[in-house]
């Protein structure tokens, strides 16, 4: 019975590791996508922030002035998306697919002298006790006790963001600029400076996440880094968690799940080829994302109306987005 428990904690564990990049990135996405700014170049700006984190960090022996770096680097990218698409009027997702192409190559160009260098990783954090208290200690301890900073930084962040978004005044705020920018406007709020704020943070929060991945998931640089992808995942996961913090980071669980799930198949069935089950989380993800989706359809809509418990549970994981998602404001075009 140890063993099986051992097993799942160790598979938990390895779940909420592989989950906290992709938390971390889903909920600066989120933050961004609230304020009505589509940030596409977070595939590109996931792999710089994890070259610069991890060339920082191995040139002055520091892990989190490599995380400094990796969260400078992703605002820096979410800058530049925010002020030319919210100053200038440019296209969202055009600016944002060019600077992840930029940023791709970029990563590779500069960082190819840190390629395949030993370097310094995060290491872990430890709770002290908490594998002695009763009842939960055996449980969560193996689980939470000892683990990288970058999980407990990850379950932090969610439960921030929620509490921003939906406890406080700045979090109104985020919501007025995200669904009518020209009310907000008519109430005082700057709603550009508020979309670039948030555009910064949440590039910030993406930043951090590659650093995550050079300096904790998978230490060191090289090509390829292992987060190839990772940006565009992001961006489904926020779709499917309906732009809302929590279920943004349990659809991102959910994926990192389905990467160790993959692990564990691969052992019990070693005839099967293993690019079959590192690449089958993505078309996995992508179905689920298209079930979430056919909750809009009509006949599916007439079914939930009908049926009490399918609309209460449709009303608790809503996949609208916000109203003015992509859309420019200009104050001088008036009220």
């Amino acid at each position: 019975m140890n063993g099986m428990t051992d097993a799942i904690a160790l598979a938990l564990a390895a779940v909420l590791m592989a989950g906290a990049p992709l938390v971390l990135a889903t909920l600066g996405e989120t933050l961004t996508e609230k304020a009505g700014i589509i940030n596409l170049s977070l595939d590109g700006s996931i792999l710089l922030a994890a070259m610069a984190a991890f060339a920082v960090s191995a040139t002055f022996d520091s892990p989190w002035l490599g995380v400094a770096a990796g969260m400078a680097v992703g605002a820096a990218m979410a800058g530049a998306l925010g002020v030319i698409g919210i100053y200038l009027g440019q296209s969202q997702l055009a600016v944002g697919f060019i600077l992840t192409l930029l940023a791709r190559d970029l990563a590779y160009f500069l960082g190819h002298g840190f390629s395949r260098q030993p370097g310094p990783d995060l290491g872990v954090w430890t709770i002290p006790g908490l594998g002695e208290v009763a009842l939960i200690g055996p449980v969560f301890g193996p689980i939470f006790g000892s683990r990288s900073p970058v999980v407990h930084l990850s379950l932090a962040a969610i439960f921030l963001c929620w509490w921003w978004m939906y406890r406080t005044e700045g979090g109104i705020r985020l919501r007025a600029v995200g669904e009518s920018p020209r009310a907000a406007f008519g109430r005082g709020i700057r709603v550009r400076l508020v979309r670039l704020c948030y555009c910064l943070a949440g590039g910030a929060l993406v930043g951090m996440a590659g650093a995550a991945y050079s300096l904790a998931v998978k230490p060191g640089w090289g090509r390829p880094q292992g987060c190839e992808g990772a940006g565009w995942i992001v961006l489904a996961i926020v779709i499917f968690g309906g732009w809302h913090p929590v279920r943004a980071a349990l659809g991102a669980f959910f994926f990192a799940a389905l990467q160790v799930s993959g692990i564990y198949l691969q052992d019990i069935f070693p005839s099967i080829p293993a690019p079959v089950f590192q690449v089958a989380p993505f078309p996995m993800m992508i179905l689920t994302l298209l079930a979430a989706n056919l909750g809009r359809a009509g006949r599916v809509q007439d079914m939930i109306r009908r049926h009490p418990f399918l609309k209460r549970l449709s009303q608790g994981w809503s996949i609208d987005p916000p109203a003015a998602l992509g859309q420019d404001f200009d104050p001088r075009k008036g009220l």
